[in-house]
C-alpha cells in the first residue's frame, strides 16, 4: 500500500506534471519560432500572451470547484450508495464546470491578446482567434470523451463490470474492446484540429492550437492530481485500524472518481503532445530550411 501511494505521486503528479510542462514549453517555443518569420514580433508575443492569460483563467477556474451537496443519513445501504453517487456526480460536474469556465475565459482573453499584439483590425486576427477556438474545443472534447469512457457511471465501464457475471475471460475481452474503442474519438479530434489549424493559419496555427489547448493546464493538471490524492487517502484508511468501514466506502468512491479525472488528464496530455511534436518538427524544418526529406 505504501509503495502504491508513492507510485501514484511519482507517476500521476510528478510524471504527468513534467510531461505536460514539456508540452507546454515546447508549444510556446514552436509557436514563437514559426511566428517570427511570418508575423515578426507579434508572432512571438502572441503565444506568450495567450499562455499568460491562460494561467490567470486556470486560477479562476480552480477557485470555482465547489460542491454544496452532502450525503444525508439513509437507512439502507442502497440509499446510501445512491446518495453518494449523486455527490460524486456533483463533484465531477463542478470540476467540469471549472474547466469549461477557464476555457471560455481563455477564449475571451485571446481576443485581448490579439488586440495587444496584432491589432483587432489585422487581417489574420480572426483566423488566429478561430485557431485558438479550435484548440480549446479539441482539448475539452478529448477530456469529455475520456471521461465518458472511464467514468464508473457511464455505459463503457458498466459494460465491463457486467461481464464479471460470466467470468474473468469476458471481463478481459470486454475491457480490451472498450479500451481500443475509447482511443478513436481523441484521435479523430486531434486530426480535425490539425486540419482546421493548417487551413486557417498554416503550420503556425498548429503551434497556436497546441498553446490554446494547454492554456488551461493549471486547472487540468489539478484535476489529474485529484486521482492520486484520493487514492492515497484510501491507502491510509486501509492501513489504519481506527478507520471504520463507512470511511473506507467513502474513500473507495472518491478513488473511483479520481481514476476518471486522472484518465482525463492523460488523454489531454497525449492529445497536446501530438500537436506540440508536430509543431516542433515544423519549427525545426523551418529553422534549417528543410524543404524535402528523402527516406530512400
Amino acid at each position: 500500500t505504501i509503495a502504491d501511494n508513492v507510485g501514484d505521486n511519482v507517476g500521476d503528479v510528478a510524471g504527468m506534471g513534467a510531461d505536460l510542462f514539456e508540452s507546454y514549453a515546447g508549444s510556446i517555443i514552436a509557436a514563437a519560432t514559426l511566428g517570427v518569420e511570418r508575423f515578426g514580433n507579434a508572432g512571438i508575443a502572441f503565444p506568450f500572451w495567450l499562455a499568460g492569460f491562460g494561467s490567470i483563467a486556470s486560477i479562476i477556474g480552480t477557485m470555482l470547484v465547489r460542491t454544496a451537496r452532502k450525503v444525508e443519513k439513509q437507512g439502507d445501504k442502497k440509499s446510501k450508495l445512491e446518495a453518494g453517487t449523486q455527490v460524486l456526480n456533483s463533484l465531477l460536474w463542478s470540476i467540469r464546470f471549472a474547466i469549461i469556465t477557464s476555457s471560455l475565459l481563455v477564449l475571451g482573453l485571446s481576443w485581448v491578446a490579439l488586440g495587444l499584439t496584432f491589432g483587432v483590425n489585422h487581417k489574420e486576427s480572426w483566423r488566429l482567434f478561430l485557431t485558438v477556438l479550435t484548440g480549446i474545443i479539441c482539448g475539452n472534447a478529448i477530456g469529455f470523451a475520456t471521461e465518458y469512457a472511464t467514468s464508473y457511471t457511464d455505459s463503457p465501464t458498466v459494460s465491463i463490470a457486467e461481464k464479471s457475471y460470466t467470468g474473468p475471460a469476458t471481463v478481459i475481452i470486454q475491457g480490451l474492446g472498450v479500451g481500443m474503442l475509447s482511443t478513436v474519438p481523441p484521435v479523430l479530434f486531434v486530426v480535425i484540429a490539425i486540419l482546421c489549424a493548417v487551413s486557417l493559419t498554416g503550420v503556425y496555427g498548429i503551434a497556436v492550437c497546441a498553446v490554446a489547448m494547454l492554456s488551461t493546464l493549471g486547472v487540468t493538471l489539478a484535476t489529474d492530481a485529484f486521482g492520486p490524492v484520493a487514492d492515497n487517502a484510501g491507502g491510509i484508511a486501509e492501513m489504519s485500524e481506527e478507520v471504520d468501514d463507512a470511511t473506507r466506502d467513502t474513500t473507495d468512491s472518491l478513488d473511483a472518481l479520481g481514476n476518471t479525472t486522472a484518465a482525463t488528464g492523460k488523454g489531454f496530455a497525449i492529445g497536446s503532445a501530438v500537436l506540440t511534436a508536430l509543431a516542433l518538427l515544423n519549427a525545426f524544418a523551418d529553422a534549417v530550411n528543410l524543404n524535402s526529406v528523402n527516406i530512400l
